[in-house]
């Protein structure tokens, strides 16, 4: 994220958790970064491109496709649907809840519905 300065004041990064099973287990920052529990294990950026540990791995494209080391492996719907390899596996709603296999396992409010399915391809939340 680039750090929002205006003479001289900065504003700060606003997060927003990721509840599994009522756990608490990671967040993801306004600015993409991906943390879980504390610490710091990606970031998706504005563009859809998404880093491990510093490594671009994926990108999740403007019209929902998925994209693992240039293969497509999924799609994230309008509706919210998350589909992995042409199945549907889950949904998030725009309130924030994640469905996985029809069954509420967690919530992520407040941030892009494109992000929050991106722990389901990306990031070790335990969703896959």
């Amino acid at each position: 994220m680039v750090l929002l300065i205006i003479a001289g004041f900065s504003f700060p990064c606003i997060s927003q958790s990721i509840y599994l099973n009522g756990s608490n287990v990671g967040k993801i920052e306004s600015d993409g970064d991906v943390y879980i529990g504390n610490a710091r294990v990606g970031e998706i950026e504005e563009d859809g491109d998404v880093y491990i540990n510093g490594s671009r791995i994926g990108e999740i494209e403007e019209d929902g496709d998925v994209y693992l080391n240039g293969r497509r492996i999924g799609k994230i719907e309008s509706d919210g649907d998350v589909y992995l390899n042409n199945s549907r596996i889950g949904k998030v709603e725009s309130d924030g809840d994640i469905y996985k296999n029809g069954s509420r396992i967690g919530k992520a409010k407040g941030i892009k519905k494109e992000w929050a399915a991106a722990v389901f391809f990306f990031f070790d939340f335990g969703l896959l």
